[in-house]
């Protein structure tokens, strides 16, 4: 199984780090760092996260990391990052 990342996903990290460099640098670092990292646990178990039934049929889950949601696809070869965003975003 592989894992990818969707070009909104990537915009996602980019605009948090962008949002959280204005105040600290090197927290703004450790954030997308751990957030890019968090999706390898998944690739061990990908049905970790909790299934989001508004989807059906598709298999959208989401796992929480820190104050971040992670919103992402299982499929039948690859799991798909989807979204991401802190939590206590508007959405």
């Amino acid at each position: 199984m592989e894992f990818k990342w969707t070009s909104k996903a990537l915009s996602d990290l980019v605009r948090l780090h962008e949002f959280l460099a204005q105040v600290n640098k090197a927290a703004a670092a450790r954030v997308v760092q751990s957030l890019a990292t968090a999706p390898t646990r998944l690739m061990e178990q990908p049905r970790i996260g909790e299934r989001l039934e508004e989807f059906e049929p598709r298999e959208v889950r989401r796992i929480l990391v820190g104050h971040y949601e992670l919103r992402y696809e299982v499929l039948e070869s690859a799991i798909v990052m989807l979204r991401l965003w802190h939590t206590r975003e508007d959405r």
